[in-house]
């Protein structure tokens, strides 16, 4: 098939100004607008970000616009305004996003600007003349979110807020004059804002540009991935590591995945549908989600960071025990996994299990720990528990730590102390 074929059958392709055959007939240069309101982009923001890298890959010029204007102004949501955030913060995200992006696109050559370069010089009255009149204002208080915010009791819509959208589609008319920029991409909550560039170039200079939008991806809960909805999976390590974002795809339900896998991995189309019919057959061994977790995860942390953090959910959650673990991976387990310290003196005279699990909020209470030991709900090392009164030596804890499971997700780690 060809590329425009294959991003419809992905689900790529949303709303199109254009036939797409047409946008993607020739050699466009495209960009994506990112608003630098956090220091790190989401799982949320992957999906325009991984077509834009389809597109570079396709022969296509990719540039990437940072608003350091338009943050400083915040796209309009659906309850409330958004914080306004200084310049100096939102030059420290920019930077932020950038060398994200750069981690993400690899060898793939892309163009980085700041909106703030000529939204800062905007004089008002030539706004005005040349930009603002191009809009109509009967437009843009039908437009969704406007709407409702303006039809909810006890809400209402700064003119700040009402101004995004002349902002955006200036934005488009500026990197059309610069790069000959002729493609805008986004989300398909700013189909209105992407059209409005479009239109304005039009009235402006005649030229034809269009406007293409990617799906909104929605967790089990339905909610958008995205930090308004307070869900936030973030592609900075230091916010989410690589093994709680590998752990995000990795407990997806059955729902939803084979969406997941045509728009956040590579994986050809046939292969996708080969592995959801054997996910089918067998949901339960989670082959699905196993794979989702490591593309994705390969694609955001690299290769190494997808392999330890696959290391490490197999030997806290799985059958491989710690001593087969590589040193990184190792690492890890121990890092992410709740663990309780016991000194060196208490193991030599022995502690109580039971008092660990309490600890260590495995257990509501000594009484609970005792029933879930009786019952055979605990494991020390793999090995099954029967005794209430059971106590932990250091022979316990080879190498200085050791696992204690309750079921197959509550996981502890106990490490030897001082």
């Amino acid at each position: 098939m060809t590329f425009a074929e294959e991003l419809v059958a992905r689900g790529l392709a949303e709303q199109t100004s254009a036939p797409l055959e047409t946008i993607l007939g020739k050699p466009r240069t495209a960009y994506l607008g990112i608003d630098p309101t956090a220091d790190s982009l989401h799982v949320g923001h992957l999906v325009p970000i991984l077509l834009m890298k389809r597109l570079g890959e396709a022969g296509h010029k990719l540039i990437f616009l940072v608003g350091g204007g338009t943050g400083m102004i915040g796209d309009p949501r659906e309850v409330g305004e958004r914080t306004l955030l200084d310049e100096k913060t939102l030059a420290k995200n920019a930077q932020a996003l950038k060398k994200q992006l750069k981690g993400i696109l690899h060898q793939t050559r892309f163009t980085m600007v700041d909106n703030a370069n000529w939204l800062g010089k905007l004089k008002l009255i030539p706004f005005l003349r040349d930009v603002a009149k191009h809009f109509s204002v009967n437009d843009l208080v039908k437009r969704e979110l406007i709407a409702k915010r303006l039809a909810t009791p006890d809400e209402s819509i700064s003119f700040t807020e009402f101004t995004y959208a002349l902002l955006q589609g200036y934005d488009f008319l500026m990197l059309h004059a610069k790069y000959g920029c002729d493609l805008q991409v986004g989300g398909t909550d700013q189909w209105t804002n992407l059209l409005s560039g479009v239109d304005l170039i039009r009235k402006k200079t005649g030229a034809e540009t269009y406007a293409l939008t990617v799906p909104l991806i929605t967790d089990a809960a339905g909610k958008k991935f995205g930090k308004s909805e307070g869900n936030p999976v973030w592609l900075d390590p230091k916010k989410t590591s690589p093994f709680r974002f590998y752990q995000f795809w990795l407990q997806l339900p059955d729902a939803g995945l084979e969406r997941y896998f045509m728009v956040y991995t590579d994986l050809p189309i046939g292969e996708i549908m080969a592995l959801m019919e054997k996910h089918a057959a067998d949901p339960s061994a989670r082959e699905a989600q196993e794979t989702l977790a490591r593309l994705v995860t390969e694609a955001v942390h690299g290769p190494a960071a997808a392999a330890f953090a696959a290391a490490a959910t197999d030997a806290l959650f799985g059958d491989t025990p710690f001593t087969e673990l590589s040193r990184d991976a190792l690492a890890v387990a121990l890092a992410e996994a709740p663990s309780v310290t016991v000194s060196r003196s208490d193991l030599d005279t022995g502690r109580s299990l039971a008092e660990v699990l309490v600890e260590g909020g495995v257990a509501t209470s000594k009484s609970d720990a005792r029933r879930l030991i009786e019952g055979k709900g605990i494991t020390l090392g793999g090995m099954t528990i029967t005794d209430p009164d059971q106590k932990i030596y250091a022979g316990d804890l080879p190498g200085g730590h050791a696992l204690v499971r309750k079921g197959k997700r509550d996981v502890l780690v106990l490490k030897t102390g001082r």
